[in-house]
């Protein structure tokens, strides 16, 4: 992509950032961000030229038939613990060639005091955290192998107190180990680091931190409703990057709109478990509503429209079990290596146990997946 637009890298508009309705209704005393933690990777293929095949420019010539790369969202996605699909806080893209922590600054003025960000690896850098800290929130992070945190107090939860940037940035560490059974037998183990702001481990115990932490890929549910629910596996189709811009922006607010409607439908239900919305019901819900034309004016107006009524009316299960997605390798120019096994090559229920524990000797560097 050649590259952003004149007016710079911006975040979403009001319509898609308004979460007054679709991310305030909190069932927990913390707002919890999961983000802006992971950007998505999109790749979008340039539109036929107008100009004469002869005439065609080199670095057109050479996009065709392969697309461009383009960082989608780097989003931070506010939502209360335990809501499947989360609504959007702010959103920022552009070219690969930018960092995604470049992305995250400029995102983080839609921070408060009150909210808890979860962060990927990559993102446990001093000067990024200092900034977001303060904004007055408060941060959660998976920090990597390189790092050698100075255990300066050891808590009894099994956690440790340290800091970050040559004593600047007061940090807890959680290190445990993560074991994952899958249905079919298959046992994986890993280790992770948490680094929190959150010092008081009376308050926040470590097995709750993890716990916290593993709901983050709560988060991917708002890439995977945009990327394969509503685009369907389809690439974007614009070929400058106003376009490409627009398109986006169109995509958030779709989202956004449907996110504030199921969060309308659910108000009624003080009870009910978020995790039982249908993403899909609502979706496509709303594309019968586009082609039939039916309801658009309705008699009574209610905050539960026709489509919050087929949300309700078609809720997921009480009680779902942890399910993993399959992980493959989609991409032929992927900088991350093949599957390997590493991953369930088919979708599968699976167990999560923790052990938190201070990794005397360090953690194993971790391969590219």
């Amino acid at each position: 992509m050649p590259g952003p637009s004149p007016g710079g890298i911006r975040t979403v508009p009001a319509i898609v950032r308004d979460t007054g309705r679709a991310g305030g209704r909190a069932t927990h005393s913390r707002r919890v961000l999961a983000g802006p933690a992971d950007g998505g990777y999109r790749r979008h293929q340039p539109a036929p030229s107008r100009q004469r095949p002869d005439r065609r420019p080199a670095q057109q010539t050479q996009a065709q038939g392969r697309g461009r790369g383009v960082r989608l969202p780097a989003a931070a996605t506010a939502h209360a613990h335990r809501v499947r699909h989360p609504a959007v806080l702010a959103a920022a893209f552009g070219p690969e060639t930018t960092g995604e922590t470049t992305y995250v600054e400029q995102m983080l003025d839609r921070l408060t005091r009150g909210m808890l960000v979860l962060l990927d690896t990559g993102f446990d850098g001093y000067p990024l955290l200092l900034q977001l800290r303060s904004t007055g929130a408060e941060f959660l992070c998976r920090s990597g192998a390189r790092r050698i945190p100075l255990i300066t107090k050891r808590l009894p939860d099994g956690s440790y107190l340290s800091t970050f940037g040559m004593g600047k940035l007061p940090v807890r560490i959680v290190e445990a180990w993560i074991t994952v059974t899958y249905a079919d037998g298959t046992v994986r183990r890993e280790q992770w680091r948490l680094a929190t702001s959150l010092t008081d481990h009376t308050r926040y115990p470590a097995h709750e931190l993890v716990t916290l932490y593993h709901e983050r890929w709560q988060a991917e549910t708002t890439y995977f409703s945009i990327k394969a629910t509503m685009l369907d596996g389809r690439i974007l189709r614009s070929h400058r990057p106003q376009e490409v811009e627009q398109e986006v922006y169109a995509l958030l607010t779709v989202y956004q709109a449907l996110i504030r409607i199921t969060t309308d439908a659910t108000a009624g239900r003080p009870g009910l478990d978020p995790d039982r919305i249908s993403f899909t019901i609502a979706l496509e819900t709303a594309r019968d509503q586009v082609t039939t034309a039916a309801g658009i004016i309705p008699r009574e107006v209610t905050l539960v429209s026709t489509i919050g009524h087929a949300i309700l009316d078609n809720l997921l299960p009480a009680r779902r079990r942890q399910r993993a997605k399959a992980r493959t390798r989609k991409n032929p120019t992927s900088k991350y290596s093949k599957n390997s096994l590493q991953h369930p090559a088919t979708a599968q229920h699976y167990t999560l146990e923790t052990e938190v524990t201070v990794m005397e000797d360090g953690l194993k560097t971790r391969s590219k997946r």
